[in-house]
């Protein structure tokens, strides 16, 4: 093996998956606020649904916004103003975002709430934009999509320890006394926040990060990738669908846990974090597992990393909810679940459209289990859901946009700003949960799981009408 062909340039990689960091920490957050939010205004579960919709919906608008300036311009923003100055620029739009929670929490405005998450969100667009395919432009292109299975490693991190973080910020240390918190107590996690965005800001301004890197060329098929527009290819139209609906019910399944361990469970707002937290810590688990590769390309150390990895990964979880003076008895059983992702994950071989079947079969499965079933039953089959949507962003991306060849990029933004399905789902679910109860809105995701399994077949399908044969791993995350 050639190393030269497989060397990443951590000195700029490292600073860059921060970004990635802020957006799994605050999408997790999310979570906290809910409940909070729903307490302290006196919202419906619809209602109180709006932060989701408020937060994810923002990347459709900042994608829109971001192609409409480049439009204006009749040149792609990034590539006029650097890709440097774009993050710095997306950060900044954030920090702008976390500054509305002090007047919002002052005069106690839901409405200004949501405004600063609808900033901060459009912010990470910008970033979005940038930072993946940047990721990739830094080294190699056979060595891209685990760097970005990497960079998800750390996005998930702040998944698991940003429920944790922020509901000890809200709630204190003394928690399980703290039943009557103030709105007011929200603004000082938010502007530290805020301030934590602009020192990133300002650190990787002057990063050695290119400012417009060597741009990745795919290899072209004369067959298919003459096509004058990206939305001219089938498997990117339905792709745009699975990533709507992946986005949506891996949000949903999170952000209406809370109501449904509140009403059925009797759980206080303040002793949910660490369930959120294993739920996004679920999805890190998965894609370690499927970052194995970016280590060894001896298959024999794999499949024995792909028992050690998921593991560790567990042991993250675990280790701060330690530091957190969390019980962790109850969570010690999820390592059998784990079990199951392993299984799966050896079945598919790596074939993106095998891996989706599968994984979104048993999403279906973890769904109807955690609908029948009550007690922690319940909340632990809701949980795993994470673990099985952890492969699922690879797996989509890389069937939606292949065959696309000079439409590539264009199609990537496309999907991107279909990450909006995080806010309309869950909103949908937290609707519909008032006529129906918390516990069978959880139909929401099984057809949503449901869509993915018939995306699967039929790309699969589309795919070798042109001629492309997909079975090798891919790996990646959102």
């Amino acid at each position: 093996m050639n190393s030269e062909n497989f060397q990443t340039k951590w000195g700029q990689f490292i600073p860059l998956v921060t970004v990635f960091f802020f957006w799994g920490f605050v999408a997790a957050s999310n979570d906290i606020l809910i409940p909070v939010f729903k307490k302290a205004f006196d919202l419906t579960q619809g209602q109180s649904q709006l932060v989701s919709l408020a937060f994810y919906i923002a990347y459709t608008v900042g994608s829109l916004i971001y192609i409409g300036i480049s439009l204006l311009m009749k040149e792609d923003l990034v590539n006029k103003i650097g890709y440097k100055n774009g993050l710095a620029l997306g950060l900044g739009i954030s920090a702008l975002g976390t500054l509305l929670f002090y007047p919002a929490a002052n005069s106690g405005s839901f409405t200004l709430m949501l405004s600063g998450l609808f900033i901060v969100a459009l912010g990470f667009s910008l970033q979005q934009t940038v930072a993946n395919p940047l990721a990739i432009a830094l080294g190699p292109i056979t060595t891209g999509s685990q760097r970005l299975t990497l960079a998800g490693g750390i996005n998930n991190f702040g998944t698991t320890i940003g429920p944790l973080v922020v509901s000890f910020a809200i709630f204190g240390s003394s928690a399980g006394a703290n039943t009557e918190m103030s709105i007011e107590s929200v603004k000082i996690p938010y502007l530290v926040l805020g301030l934590a965005f602009l020192v990133v800001a300002i650190l990787l301004k002057f990063s050695s990060l290119p400012d417009k890197p060597v741009a990745v060329i795919e290899v072209e098929n004369d067959t298919i990738s003459s096509r004058s527009s990206a939305l001219k290819y089938p498997q990117l139209i339905l792709g745009m669908i699975a990533i709507f609906v992946y986005v949506g019910v891996e949000v949903s399944t999170a952000s209406n846990l809370p109501a449904y361990m509140e009403s059925k469970l009797g759980f206080l707002t303040q002793d949910i974090a660490p369930y959120i937290s294993l739920y996004w810590a679920s999805l890190m688990i998965g894609r370690w597992t499927g970052a194995v590769g970016a280590f060894t390309n001896d298959l024999s150390i794999q499949k024995i990393l792909k028992f050690i990895a998921p593991y560790l990964a567990f042991g993250v979880f675990l280790m701060v909810n330690a530091i957190a003076k969390h019980d962790l008895t109850p969570f010690y059983v999820y390592g059998l679940i784990i079990l199951v992702l392993i299984a799966a994950d050896i079945l598919s071989k790596g074939n993106p459209a095998r891996m989706l079947l599968l994984f979104s079969t048993l999403g279906i499965v973890a769904l109807i289990v955690g609908m029948t079933t009550t007690g922690m039953t319940s909340v632990y089959a809701f949980i795993s859901v994470g673990l099985f949507c952890s492969t699922l962003w690879p797996c989509i991306f890389t069937l939606a946009i292949s065959g696309l060849g000079k439409n590539t990029s264009q199609g990537s933004s496309f999907l991107i700003m279909m990450i909006m399905g995080g806010g309309i789902v869950s909103w949908l679910q937290g609707f519909i949960s008032e006529s129906i109860g918390i516990q069978s809105s959880y139909i929401v995701g099984v057809v949503c799981f449901a869509y993915l399994v018939f995306y699967a077949w039929k790309v699969s399908g589309i795919l070798r009408s042109q001629g492309i044969d997909f079975d090798k791993p891919v790996s990646g995350g959102h």
